[in-house]
């Protein structure tokens, strides 16, 4: 403090008084500039964002309100690091105070606009949390680790640009991040194919929590689905696991995403239906059907000559995928079809053999053997005349 004061006695005492009362202008000058750009930052701070609350209240649009969130993140400290900044350029400073001062409001910049990307992740996820969460609790599971990798790239970015701003050389560093993430992600390649399938089924919703899924053998409803797994409760009760990347690699029966059921069934009658009642038949089928509510008529048809029966075949749609109102309406049609056929005379036909058996000969042998036992018969008699005719020329050529 001492040596301050002899410095500045010396330099009255040489004449030097103007050039301190020039600096010292100089240094109010960049004072009030800084404070006036200051206050035009946080007045314009305020004008933006309560005409954005003004629009967020009056349309409740959820986009203003994302946007007033991410702007109420702004940083006074930020504001007044950029208006000193803005100060200084008045100022003849030393090349190296104002790299340093260049180089404080490059992180304070850079720093601000990672609060607002991250303020910006964080009020996207909340507004997908707030629609989703009653309906779809995994998919907000997922989604924070999304927002967690997000919020990860957003800090490693502004963390690369600050550096190259500073005059940093970061290809080394970018190159030993890529080298480095190579090796972790051959770790750990299992369990980020199962994190990027979560976000596929998050993202692209092949089926969503509550479904009905069929997996070959398996089938359940789904009740989690989780970073690396996806959890189904099976109809027995029993709960299913299966990988996220085995799941997505399988071929899934979607019943949740049915919006009406086609039913095909058919059933036989006797063949000795007459002509005149096999026609009438389809349209017996048509009324059974019709009579249901919630149910479109397809087509009913006298499809086949079959093997004991003649076969008709018909198709009509329940109008919603439930299961159990499927069956209700199918036990209803199935109802009035045989109260309908009973009324009419109608037989179901049933697997059947019809033998016929041949009435037995007087002897009592049936009528096969007794014609066997006469050919054989036959057969001898004419056999033994013929062996005495032979033994008689025998016996005239020995006595001539």
């Amino acid at each position: 403090m001492q040596a301050i004061l002899e410095r500045a006695r010396s330099a009255l005492a040489t004449g030097g008084y103007d050039a301190l009362l020039a600096r010292g202008f100089d240094w109010g000058v960049a004072l009030a500039v800084a404070f006036a750009t200051w206050l035009a930052l946080s007045l314009l701070r305020l004008v933006v964002l309560a005409r954005i609350r003004r629009l967020a209240d009056r349309v409740g649009v959820h986009r203003a309100a994302i946007v007033l969130q991410t702007l109420e993140k702004t940083r006074s400290l930020v504001l007044l690091v950029v208006s000193l900044y803005v100060g200084s350029l008045w100022l003849d400073l030393p090349e190296r105070s104002a790299g340093v001062l260049r180089g404080i409001v490059t992180v304070a910049l850079f720093t601000q606009v990672a609060l607002w990307l991250i303020e910006l992740v964080d009020a996207w996820l909340d507004r997908f949390r707030t629609v989703n969460l009653a309906e779809n609790a995994a998919a907000v599971t997922s989604m924070a680790a999304v927002g967690f990798m997000l919020k990860l790239f957003v800090w490693v970015g502004a963390l690369l640009l600050v550096l190259e701003n500073l005059g940093v050389d970061i290809t080394a560093l970018v190159a030993g991040l890529g080298i480095g993430g190579i090796a972790v992600a051959l770790a750990v390649q299992n369990i980020l194919g199962d994190l990027f399938a979560s976000l596929t089924i998050v993202i692209d919703k092949p089926f969503v929590v509550g479904d009905f899924l069929v997996l070959g053998d398996h089938l359940g409803n789904v009740e989690r689905v989780g970073l690396k797994t996806t959890r189904l409760r099976s109809l027995s009760g029993e709960l299913l696991v299966f990988s996220n990347t085995d799941l997505l690699g399988s071929r899934i029966h979607n019943y949740g995403a049915m919006y009406e059921r086609r039913v095909l069934f058919g059933l036989g009658v006797v063949y000795q239906t007459s002509h005149a009642m096999l026609e009438r038949i389809p349209g017996m089928l048509r009324e059974a059907v019709e009579a249901q509510e919630r149910v479109r008529f397809d087509r009913a048809h006298f499809k086949q000559f079959g093997p004991y029966s003649l076969d008709f075949e018909i198709v009509y749609f329940v109008l919603a995928p439930d299961y159990n109102l499927y069956m209700d309406i199918h036990q209803a049609v199935q109802l009035a079809i045989h109260a309908r056929f009973e009324r009419e005379g109608i037989e179901f036909a049933y697997p059947t053999r019809t033998l016929f058996l041949a009435a037995p000969a007087p002897d009592g042998r049936p009528d096969d053997e007794s014609e066997a036992g006469a050919e054989a018969e036959g057969a001898t008699a004419h056999a033994r005349p013929a062996s005495r005719s032979e033994g008689d020329g025998d016996r005239r050529t020995g006595s001539t």
